[in-house]
């Protein structure tokens, strides 16, 4: 979701304008409008937005976009994403997630890496996914993560997702690896509670890493604490300019 704010601070004489996109390696913690707030007073940005939400908890690539760059969101946005994760079978929480209230347990004893893995395949390919009530998503104008707080559950209307790849990648109890690539949109805490209420044990997400978004990796992010330290003129070196963003949407 873009996220575009202005600033009361002008770029200073001799400074370079920046327009583009910054990787950066979200930390578990902040939510992406914090982030977003924190480069964007920090380098004293006139405009400055994020191109697809992580949850406060997930950590990985978040891509920033700076200047006009903002104008490619949609472009930025609709490409796949990849993610690594790790599901937690036995506990089911509000939010889907392991910073939700816990809802339900059960003994997930029973459970063998070869009924997950068959789990995840059948949540592979297009499938018509609800969104959690803990989203950004809105209900007549307003997010449904404030009705949420609110006490309150609406009713959500599913919707078309695909899942390119749900894989197991290790298993051990009751917390399971996976590797997940996606369209836009998807949920992986709703894809993990969803594997939980059909094994009858419920579960909920631990943690996720966004690895890819686009043609745009993880492994070509800065850390959110070294971007901290660097200046305008240091920035203005590793941002993606626009022309190099273009031939990779």
């Amino acid at each position: 979701m873009q996220h575009t704010s202005a600033s009361n601070h002008d770029q200073s004489a001799g400074e370079p304008s920046l327009d583009g996109i910054l990787l950066v390696d979200k930390p578990s913690g902040p939510t992406s409008h914090d982030i977003v707030d924190s480069i964007r007073r920090h380098f004293r940005l006139s405009k400055a937005g994020h191109a697809g939400t992580l949850d406060p908890q997930a950590t990985g690539l978040l891509v920033i976009m700076i200047g006009r760059g903002t104008k490619l969101a949609n472009q930025i946005m609709a490409g796949d994403k990849a993610y690594e994760g790790t599901i937690c079978l036995g506990v089911a929480t509000d939010t889907q997630d392991a910073k939700g209230k816990i809802v339900s347990t059960a003994d997930p004893s029973f459970v063998t890496g070869e009924m997950l893995a068959a789990e995840m395949k059948k949540l592979t390919g297009d499938i018509m996914q609800v969104p959690p009530m803990v989203s950004a998503v809105k209900k007549n104008g307003v997010p449904l993560y404030k009705l949420a707080r609110q006490g309150k559950v609406v009713e959500r209307q599913p919707k078309l997702v695909r899942i390119h790849e749900f894989s197991l990648r290790s298993f051990n109890p009751p917390r399971a690896d996976f590797f997940l690539r996606c369209s836009k949109g998807v949920y992986a805490r709703t894809l993990c509670a969803d594997i939980g209420a059909e094994l009858k044990c419920g579960a909920h997400l631990e943690s996720l890493k966004r690895l890819n978004s686009g043609n745009f990796s993880v492994a070509d992010a800065f850390p959110l604490e070294q971007l901290m330290k660097t200046d305008r003129r240091q920035l203005a070196q590793i941002i993606v300019p626009l022309n190099k963003i273009v031939g990779r949407l």
